[in-house]
């Protein structure tokens, strides 16, 4: 064999291996970001048995919608939710507005809301009380108060921050301060009179009431904040393109016209989802850090 030709074959050995080595890493790179597995989670705002029942008929929906299995990966507290998407455990998830703030900063941008729903664009938080003595914000001078998870938005940021618009600081002007953990466990700390008032998210406490797990009589909400965005769905900003539009396309065709839309909407608490951006939370950013609760 001559010289010329060793080295022609060679050059071509060389090529196919590089060739080679560029699909490998493209397919490596595919089934990162387009997994067989779609992983997905949510802060950990209601008891976890309540977050699998109103996640079941969603996962089922979108597995069919994206062709992937669905698994629900419940999580122990808001930050592990963060942590959980930003280190690749997790592929989405549903996150209060400030999860998602603190994922954003976490990721250094790298985190991409995807939808919300309706009612997410003008979401509310509750104060609600048993004592007859406290009917305002003002009232609350010198009382107990517990709120929900430190890193929740409807049930501690944005109440914390319309307090201090009220002139009240939480941490002078209160007795004392308690975190419950989760929304329907603060209405439970009120109700047993193991503090004065309480904060929560609105949606929470419409479903309680309807439901009968919380008497309105013995329990009331004396005040309402204006309105703010809440909750979203997010994926990593290096999701595959394809997968993120099949999720997007399969959220914003939920229709309650049919059967099917019409349960997982309701389990939802929502009328439909509609797009979302970041930008649509630099308000609660801005809360966060006059807060502090940002750095």
């Amino acid at each position: 064999m001559s010289t010329f030709s060793f080295l022609r074959i060679l050059k071509s050995a060389l090529v196919l291996s590089a060739l080679a080595g560029l699909l490998f890493a493209a397919a490596s790179a595919g089934a990162q970001n387009t997994p067989g597995v779609l992983r997905v989670s949510a802060i950990p705002d209601e008891a976890p048995t309540e977050l699998q029942r109103k996640f079941k008929p969603l996962g089922e929906y979108l597995s069919e919608a994206t062709g992937l299995k669905v698994e629900f990966t419940p999580v122990t507290d808001y930050a592990a939710s963060v942590e959980g998407l930003i280190n690749h455990k997790i592929d989405m998830v549903w996150f209060g507005g400030f999860t998602f703030v603190q994922a954003k900063a976490r990721s250094k941008g790298q985190v991409t809301p995807l939808v919300q729903r309706a009612e997410d664009a003008t979401f509310r938080s509750v104060f609600i009380t048993s004592s007859p003595a406290i009917t305002r914000l003002e009232d609350l001078r010198g009382k107990t108060l517990s709120f929900g998870s430190e890193s929740s938005t409807s049930g501690h940021l944005m109440p914390r921050s319309f307090l201090l618009a009220a002139k009240i600081n939480p941490d002078t002007d209160l007795k004392r301060v308690a975190y419950s953990g989760a929304h329907d466990a603060t209405v439970a700390a009120v109700a047993g009179g193991k503090v004065d008032a309480g904060a929560l998210n609105i949606s929470v406490w419409e479903k309680l009431v309807e439901t009968g797990k919380v008497d309105p009589k013995a329990v009331r909400v004396f005040y309402t904040t204006p309105t703010f965005y809440d909750y979203n769905w997010s994926v990593r900003s290096d999701m595959n393109p394809a997968l993120q539009k099949k999720i997007t396309d399969a959220f914003l065709a939920l229709d309650a016209s049919n059967p099917r839309g019409r349960e997982i909407l309701e389990l939802q608490r929502a009328t439909k989802f509609i797009p979302t951006r970041a930008a649509n939370y630099a308000a609660i950013e801005a809360a966060a850090r006059s807060a502090g609760l940002l750095k």
